[in-house]
């Protein structure tokens, strides 16, 4: 049995939509050293010690012990205590094992797990008498007011003018991977599609999901002067934020 400690990573994603903590595991991975324990650990399927790890990649015991603390600071590697034998009076040996959670870096930023997210949840909530598409649009409109009423109870934002509320969106928005661009004090356009390239082969589709989700995130918000407009034929994302005619 082991005690395991796992870093937890941070509530918010990096404000400028990229995942600074995936960013720094896969800057961890830049040593060779290092490479060769953690795929050493990820081959063991069970804790190693740094014995173990320091005997993988023919280097001392202390050494080791340095580099595998920066793949737990970096969030590959997790640690515990063997509940082995005592090796010293009062203290029992660090482990060391990969964490779950799968680690990748995407330029521009993809969200595919929040589309997934959305689909697997339509398939199995489809209600009777809606259509598959239908099912999907109201999940992703779902999805989009709790993060925008998440939003309002961290931010507290009072009451919402136009400008003010696409202030408070671009923030949003900009942690989700949209990349938003102020084109005018009441409109926001959204350079980058989080669910490229699978909106460029169902781009009605994934639009609708889109505008759903925006939609729902300003109904959450509480921003009800400005709108989640389609754009069709834009370069980028093929929703806009805008004043509500």
């Amino acid at each position: 049995m082991v005690n395991v400690t796992v870093p937890h990573p941070p509530d918010l994603p990096d404000p400028d939509g990229l995942d600074a903590p995936a960013i720094a595991a896969v800057a961890a991975l830049d040593d060779d050293l290092r490479r060769g324990m953690y795929a050493y650990a990820r081959r063991a399927r069970r804790p190693v010690t740094r014995d173990e790890a320091a005997a993988a990649v023919g280097i001392s015991r202390k050494l080791a012990a340095f580099h595998l603390d920066k793949l737990v600071a970096a969030g590959l590697l997790r640690f515990g205590f063997s509940a082995g034998p005592v090796v010293k009076v009062g203290r029992r040996p660090k482990v060391y094992e990969p964490v779950d959670e799968a680690i990748q870096v995407q330029l521009p930023v993809r969200r595919h797990e929040i589309l997934a997210g959305i689909l697997a949840e339509a398939v199995l909530a489809e209600g009777s008498g809606e259509t598959a598409r239908e099912a999907v649009l109201r999940v992703a409109g779902e999805r989009g007011f709790a993060a925008g009423e998440e939003e309002r109870t961290r931010t507290r934002p009072g009451r919402l003018g136009t400008e003010r509320a696409l202030t408070v969106a671009e923030g949003v928005l900009r942690r989700y991977g949209f990349e938003p661009s102020r084109d005018s004090r009441t409109c926001v356009r959204l350079r980058n599609c989080p669910f490229h390239p699978l909106a460029a082969e169902a781009p009605e589709l994934v639009c609708g999901i889109n505008q759903a989700f925006l939609t729902g995130f300003l109904n959450g918000v509480r921003a009800g002067n400005v709108e989640a407009a389609l754009v069709p034929g834009a370069a980028e994302c093929c929703v806009e934020l805008r004043q509500a005619e």
